[in-house]
């Protein structure tokens, strides 16, 4: 009985220290970054869009998130349904003039299951295979994929999270920006994914109050490609450091990656859909790469 005791024990410490490697594995290898999961070929921000990724070897999931009227944090990139991808609960297409309409700000989490948003595709992503889909609970997503990745024996993936909002929009799209991170980080936390999770958003305001109330979740800084302020300006306008620089991809060149190097930040530019532009990123030193395209992803 002793000994059946002994070996039990080993077994689960070799399972435990097992996990830990991979996990300090998947932190020190290149972040290749499947945006909104593989949007370039399952409809985005889906579980079967983060599952696609994980089988082509993303590190991390990259993904976005809306709040709804019951405050449930769920996937998406706009806070209403877009009408390229969206259906209606009656099967009919949702039209440019109204999506904006179909607030998800304004709709229960069961009423926002109604609308699919796979089965037609994108017409800008031919590659993307049709299927039938909701936006789900960010709660359901970590489940699948850390259950997935355990399944399929890799590494546990890292979660980049996006919030969506804007002043503009504050209290009309999305809550301002203490609610909105109040409640993603609960769910971060009660999944206890603190240590592989980073909060990013072009909205500096959400990142500011992460910072200040959750120093310890790593936060991400998003700059479009239009942002012509220095990397110094718009650090000041943060008002701190953050651990990752996210710009357009089109603005890194080896001023960019010296900069970031000197200000302690990880580079991971956005979004990179061909090949030759990946190798000449990982030339340049970027830290990682967000992608559609999981499949292009390379190991050397």
């Amino acid at each position: 009985m002793k000994n059946t005791f002994i070996i039990s024990s080993i077994i689960l410490l070799c399972g435990c220290t097992s996990t830990k490697m991979n996990q300090q594995n998947n932190i020190n290898a290149f972040d290749w970054q499947g945006h909104r999961g593989a949007r370039g070929l399952v409809p985005e921000n889906t579980i079967p869009a983060m599952l696609k990724a994980i089988d082509l070897g993303a590190v991390t999931l990259e993904m976005d998130a809306v709040i709804t009227a019951d405050k449930q944090v769920i996937l998406s990139h706009e806070p209403f349904f877009n009408h390229e991808i969206t259906s209606k609960p009656d099967g009919t297409l949702v039209s440019k003039t109204e999506e904006k309409q179909l607030n998800i700000y304004t709709m229960t989490y069961a009423t926002t299951q109604r609308f699919d948003v796979g089965s037609r595709g994108n017409p800008r992503f031919p590659q993307q295979q049709k299927m039938a889909a909701t936006k789900p609970l960010l709660l359901e997503v970590i489940d699948a994929a850390d259950q997935y990745a355990l399944d399929k024996k890799k590494p546990l993936p890292f979660y980049n999270i996006e919030t969506k909002s804007q002043a503009a929009t504050d209290n009309q799209f999305h809550p301002k920006p203490k609610e909105f991170i109040d409640l993603l980080v609960a769910v971060i936390k009660h999944k206890k994914i603190e240590d592989r999770v980073t909060v990013q958003s072009f909205d500096i305001r959400t990142l500011q109050y992460l910072h200040q109330q959750y120093p310890s979740i790593a936060t991400v800084l998003l700059i479009e490609d239009y942002n012509k302020k220095s990397v110094t300006e718009q650090l000041q306008d943060l008002g701190f450091t953050p651990s990752v620089y996210s710009p357009h991809h089109s603005l890194v060149n080896e001023i960019l990656v010296k900069d970031c190097k000197a200000k302690g930040m990880k580079l991971v530019p956005w979004t990179v859909n061909d090949l030759a532009t990946m190798k000449k990123l990982r030339a340049l030193g970027v830290d990682g790469i967000i992608s559609d395209y999981p499949n292009l992803f390379y190991f050397p």
